[in-house]
């Protein structure tokens, strides 16, 4: 008896439960270009302009198609890869050399000892500063999608959106070891990376920083693979990173603070090395909406140089007390 009441009890839920999907659905007032799954990023785009603590003091146009990856030399000149080219250029914008490059380059550094590497889809390619290739490295997998890339005096590392995994070179191009991989035991719970947006970066005391775009978090390594530390805030607000994966690219300044940049909503913020949000670079209505792919470097007088893909533009802000040495 008592199983039946509960039966029929279940069915009257059910035939309400039904009940209110048709009212709602037919006999209910409806805005039909309201989106119910519209999370407001119309306000989110919207940010407090005293957290503004930079000015974009220069911008110029790159001769490339598609650009992909930017980053300095010690020198201070910008390089610019992206589809089937490499650009340079002085610190004041100006071009000093182009060289050819088959198929897409979508990351790049400059190794201590001035070679250019250079990212391609799945392998690693070497530039002499003559823009000649003088090595390239056999790909890791096919289901590759490298788009990191960094260098110290005996290591390249490259990160692979792919096989979401950091590889670690010597400078031959030998593969050393793999960083990233689940290892609950070390507390190394794996790499979430839901699109290609996946960036790393050397720091101060050449630890190796790695965005885990999926988690939001910066994770920290030592050249072996073993975890240092990790920082990162999943939030909508502007303290933290939202979206599938953000940030989608940082760099690190010469106090080890982070600069960060988002896709989804458009912004480019700083963190200070100990990963407290300080201030915005950049707020989402400086960008096209729908912008992504924000590429990040500085020079040796902390300028943030932001690659624009949508604008096909480099982009150079700098803080605002120091515009008067601009």
């Amino acid at each position: 008896m008592k199983q039946r009441l509960i039966i029929i009890a279940s069915v009257i839920l059910l035939l309400t439960v039904i009940g209110y999907m048709v009212y709602d659905l037919f006999f209910t007032e409806n805005d039909r270009n309201n989106n119910p799954y519209d999370y407001g990023l119309s306000e989110l785009r919207k940010s407090d302009s005293t957290l503004i603590a930079y000015s974009e003091v220069q911008q110029f146009s790159t001769g490339l198609s598609d650009i992909y990856g930017i980053t300095t030399d010690p020198m201070d000149r910008i390089y610019v890869a992206g589809a089937n080219g490499l650009e340079i250029y002085s610190a004041e914008g100006n071009l000093v050399s182009k060289f050819p490059v088959q198929d897409t380059a979508y990351c790049i550094t400059i190794a201590p000892d001035g070679m250019i590497v250079l990212g391609m889809e799945d392998h690693i390619e070497i530039m002499n500063p003559e823009g000649m290739i003088i090595s390239r490295w056999k790909p890791e997998s096919e289901n590759s999608v490298l788009t990191g890339v960094a260098a110290d005096e005996t290591n390249v590392y490259v990160a692979d959106a792919g096989e979401k995994i950091v590889y670690r070179y010597d400078l031959d191009g030998n593969l050393l070891n793999r960083i990233g991989e689940k290892d609950s035991l070390a507390g190394i719970p794996r790499f979430v990376i839901p699109s290609p947006y996946f960036d790393l970066g050397l720091g101060r005391d050449n630890e190796l920083w790695v965005v885990n775009s999926g988690r939001h978090l910066f994770e920290a390594f030592r050249p072996d693979g073993s975890l240092i530390s990790t920082w990162g805030k999943t939030s909508m607000g502007v303290e933290g990173f939202c979206g599938c994966c953000n940030p989608s690219n940082f760099a690190i300044l010469s106090d080890g603070s982070f600069v960060t940049s988002e896709k989804g909503i458009e912004r480019v913020k700083i963190y200070l090395p100990s990963g407290e949000f300080k201030s915005l670079v950049a707020a989402p209505d400086q960008f096209e909406e729908g912008t992504r792919g924000l590429d990040l470097a500085v020079d040796s007088k902390d300028r943030i140089l932001l690659l624009d893909p949508w604008r096909n533009q480099v982009r150079i802000f700098v803080y605002i007390g120091d515009e008067d040495n601009e």
